[in-house]
């Protein structure tokens, strides 16, 4: 399963990754993104959103590049890996099943 996660904290992006490792998830972790999402994005099984630290408009700018995509998309307020791990867990186990 590939993963896009936007926003979070910058400290713990290397966190983000590893536990999507635990999870076997590709992850791309864009805290911050610079210039246009449109080629980074690719076609993931999943965008996280941490809302909390993110500007609408790079939500609004992500939003549209996966509009007809068969992607699922999961908002959080928190960026914490506990948020990370509830949603990975919710999504890894609706694949499997």
């Amino acid at each position: 399963m590939s993963v896009i996660i936007l926003g979070g904290n910058e400290c713990m992006e290397r966190q983000y990754k590893d536990l999507c490792k635990e999870y076997k998830c590709r992850a791309k972790v864009f805290i911050k993104p610079s210039g246009s999402l449109r080629n980074k994005l690719g076609n993931p099984d999943l965008m996280i959103c941490f809302t909390g630290a993110l500007s609408h408009k790079v939500l609004k700018c992500a939003q549209s590049e996966i509009k007809g995509k068969n992607t699922m998309v999961e908002h959080s307020r928190t960026a914490s890996i506990a948020a990370l791990r509830s949603i990975l867990e919710k999504h890894t186990l609706q694949q499997g099943a």
